[in-house]
């Protein structure tokens, strides 16, 4: 039986994992560090005294290859979301509430009552998302900015959240994709969707749990120092305990992050621009159950942008953080909580004295046009070697969807090859 060795246990490897053991290979995953999920993952928080995400992470409905990957390790009940596909959001600034709910079906026809538009929108603006299909190397403000409200209330918080890059830089083509597979397709296919008890209990511990049950290896606290190659293939890899051979037959995956690929294979293109996102958590004493009537809310002309809320804890995201990462923890918690404590029926003067800021410093590759001109594709020139991670070109921006499907079309390229 042929060995595939994937590097790296974030969910990009645990998905090309998961995809080679179905194919009967003999599956071994060395991941540097004492825990599977990379930045997907779960911990427990002693400020908060709770298990909490390193970041929070919405999916959709239309998320095929996450969706998938779950049916296969028996994880499908793990997310959660409202029956409907309604997202619903609040203007600090302005005070003003609305909610966007899609129809069933690929027709939209919510954008041709005024009353269930975005307020201070026009029918003209949302025909204008044509212009994605051309959108070339223009960026989203190049496409949409001028245009009206839409732009303000719909596009700009859109493309932050789905790309982690502000308008004005993030390369429009990256929002095409997820519009297709999701929005465009109705109601079916764009429910929000967050993980019931944690990212971890999701997408890495059944993973693991069916991974082992297989027969597969997952090492710990194993890091990949090194590839030995000639100019057919990968021959050996490098660890800490020696050089295991990869033998005629053998597969690597490597599902590392960018600069780590980059450290173990000089000369392959990554992107080489990263942005932070911030995340703010707060352990709610005696709330008020449920805290909020949905498990999200989006809040424009604040720090805050996505409110998440779970349990007891109520969670903030703030992507394209490179503002926000710069600021002081206590500054972060203050003016956070200010915003979010009338939305949960909380003082905004009593702030929980269980809180917490986590800043991924490195938590997405920059979506311009001119980072995806250095994403690789999977396949590199030896035909045992493939790349995976959501920094790799599979058309869609960082998000789990890109990882899983990057780790799952990276596995099925080496079937390909060996079965040719």
């Amino acid at each position: 039986m042929a060995t595939a060795h994937i590097i790296g246990a974030g969910v990009a490897g645990l998905a090309a994992a998961v995809e080679l053991s179905t194919a009967q290979f003999r599956v071994i995953v060395h991941e540097q560090s004492g825990q599977a999920g990379g930045r997907c993952r779960s911990f427990h928080d002693n400020t908060l005294d709770c298990t909490i995400d390193n970041g929070n992470h919405l999916l959709l409905s239309g998320n095929k290859s996450a969706l998938s990957y779950l049916e296969t390790i028996g994880a499908s009940d793990e997310l959660i979301g409202p029956e409907h596909a309604e997202f619903p959001f609040v203007d600090l600034k302005s005070g003003e509430r609305w909610s966007i709910e899609l129809d069933r079906g690929p027709m939209p026809w919510w954008i041709l009552d005024k009353d269930r538009r975005v307020p201070g929108t026009r029918l003209s603006e949302y025909l204008s998302g044509l212009k994605l299909l051309s959108a070339g190397n223009r960026t989203v403000q190049q496409l949409f900015a001028g245009q009206g409200q839409l732009y303000e209330r719909f596009w700009d918080p859109f493309t932050i959240a789905v790309i982690n890059t502000s308008a004005d830089q993030a390369a429009a083509r990256l929002l095409t994709p997820v519009i297709r597979e999701t929005l465009a397709r109705g109601a079916e296919y764009s429910r929000p969707l967050i993980a019931r008890h944690g990212l971890s209990t999701t997408f890495v511990t059944p993973a693991i749990k069916w991974l082992e049950n297989c027969g597969c290896e997952v090492r710990f606290n194993d890091r990949v120092s090194g590839l030995s190659m000639d100019d057919r293939r990968v021959t050996a890899i490098e660890t800490g305990k020696g050089s295991e051979p990869v033998n005629p037959g053998d597969v690597v995956v490597m599902a590392v992050p960018a600069w780590v690929a980059k450290s173990l294979i000089p000369d392959v293109s990554v992107p080489d621009a990263f942005v932070p996102i911030v995340n703010v958590h707060f352990r709610v004493s005696n709330p008020r159950m449920p805290l909020m009537k949905k498990p999200l809310l989006g809040m424009l002309n604040s720090l805050s942008q996505w409110l998440f809320v779970r349990d007891d804890v109520a969670s903030v995201t703030i992507s394209a953080g490179d503002e926000a990462a710069s600021r002081d923890a206590s500054d972060i918690l203050d003016t956070v909580w200010r915003e979010i404590a009338p939305e949960i029926g909380q003082d905004p003067d009593n702030m929980p004295t269980r809180a917490r800021v986590i800043k991924e410093r490195r938590a997405t590759f920059l979506g311009t046009p001119e980072q995806l001109e250095k994403r690789p594709s999977s396949s590199t020139k030896w035909p045992n070697l493939v790349l995976s991670g959501d920094w790799v070109d599979n058309g869609l921006p960082s998000t789990i969807e890109g990882s899983i499907r990057s780790g799952q079309s990276a596995a099925r390229l080496l079937v390909q090859r060996i079965a040719s």
